[in-house]
């Protein structure tokens, strides 16, 4: 048995759909984070999402975490010591036998019973700087944060923000606790419920493990600003490289499974246009004209889908019979 802890979450419906084309629709067993029991809707028919208890934990051979911190952290206590766990919520960062996994990066196979996905923006950085034409000697990254990355409930405040703006109505601010609509926040207000920088920690250790485990990288400067926008990441990207590079080695390095890259005929990528898609796109690679051995690169990836994706390659291995 499969289960999946916050399946009424944006997150946990991306999971329930990747897991459905995998042919694991019929084997879920949907767990909500409150203590009560909803109807969805799975492969057409109705689904019933169970509350979250011992029982039904106990019983589940794989368990996904797609809910909060603390549900997740709730199901490791409940669930015992047999089922696997595949965190997406990163509640079981601190557990022991916890192991960081990212197979986009590092396709090292992991024997553990705790696997925490790394977090996207971390996991899109280390696709770039290990895919690079030559070493490179320093480099900057600015990720700019989409409101979906606080669930549901993000996407709710930052439209009820921009038409209340539009209105000339008083904002809700309970989950940025500041102006996002038609604004840049390098930090949320001091009574958010997550703090940006936290945020920022977290995509800094997890980028740090990753790049750890590969060719050697420096670790970049890295800066987290929560822009307004709906869905999907943005990056930019600047690396001082080992020796002067071109624009076109730069883009023939990049290009991968994991990163499509355009060239300069092309437009430039867009975290709407990369909605649904597996992966990064690049684009926008451009000298810096102020550095000869200078680069920038602009790079987009969907939240929710590179982090389901890399969750089901972790998955992929206890699954007999999953469909690539």
């Amino acid at each position: 048995m499969i289960s999946i802890i916050g399946s009424e979450t944006l997150l946990g419906r991306e999971l329930r759909e990747s897991l459905g084309e995998h042919g694991f629709s019929k084997t879920l067993q949907l767990i909500g984070v409150q203590d009560e029991l909803s109807i969805t809707e799975e492969a057409g028919e109705p689904a019933v999402i169970t509350p979250l208890d011992a029982d039904r934990l106990q019983g589940s051979e794989l368990i996904f975490c797609a809910g909060t911190i603390e549900s997740t952290r709730k199901a490791f206590e409940l669930a015992g010591d047999k089922p696997t766990f595949i965190d997406l919520t990163y509640g079981l960062e601190d557990v022991p036998e916890a192991r960081l996994r990212a197979p986009m990066v590092d396709t090292t196979e992991v024997v553990s019973r705790v696997h925490v996905v790394a977090h996207p923006a971390a996991t899109a950085a280390a696709l770039v700087l290990s895919n690079l034409p030559y070493p490179a000697r320093h480099s900057i990254v600015q990720i700019f944060e989409p409101a979906s990355e606080r669930g549901q409930a993000g996407i709710l405040e930052l439209q009820n923000q921009t038409t209340s703006l539009l209105a000339f109505r008083q904002m809700e601010k309970r989950i940025f606790d500041a102006q996002l609509g038609f604004n840049m926040l390098a930090r949320y207000g001091e009574d958010a419920p997550e703090q940006l920088q936290t945020v920022e920690q977290r995509i800094d250790r997890h980028l740090a493990t990753l790049i750890a485990k590969g060719k050697t990288i420096p670790m970049p400067s890295l800066r987290l600003t929560q822009a307004p926008v709906f869905h999907g990441y943005s990056f930019s990207f600047w690396v001082e490289l080992e020796q002067r590079a071109d624009v076109t080695a730069v883009e023939k390095s990049l290009a991968s499974s994991h990163i499509e890259v355009r060239s300069v005929e092309f437009d430039a990528p867009s975290n709407v246009g990369v909605a649904g898609q597996r992966g990064l796109i690049a684009g926008a690679i451009e000298p810096d004209r102020n550095h000869p051995r200078g680069v920038w690169i602009w790079a987009v990836a969907d939240n929710f889908r590179l982090l389901v994706d890399n969750a089901m390659d972790v998955a992929r291995v206890m699954l007999p019979g999953a469909r690539s």
